[in-house]
């Protein structure tokens, strides 16, 4: 049985969302390491932006994301020099 989106977003913090957002937004993480690091897939996290941002900022990121290689592992060059596992470290105090 599928759990539904409402559910995986429940188990999310304010500092979680805080940080999938901040995620997303950034071009060196892939959906693959906010779904290893969250659990929300890549549709979870389209939904979790349209909620949680305001629509034209919402627009901006969909435009933004779309056609973004670094956004996918599958589609990155090999010779590509960081390790988005890494780089993703939301845990931190925001400064």
């Amino acid at each position: 049985m599928a759990v539904k989106f409402s559910q995986r977003l429940a188990h999310l913090s304010a500092g979680d969302v805080s940080a999938v957002i901040q995620m997303a937004w950034e071009d060196r993480t892939s959906f693959e390491t906010i779904q290893e690091r969250v659990g929300l897939s890549e549709s979870d996290v389209i939904q979790l932006m349209r909620l949680e941002l305001n629509q034209s900022s919402y627009r901006l990121w969909r435009m933004r994301m779309k056609g973004r290689i670094t956004k996918h592992r599958a589609l990155r060059n090999p010779e590509m020099r960081f390790e988005d596992r890494s780089v993703a470290n939301h845990r931190r105090a925001n400064c």
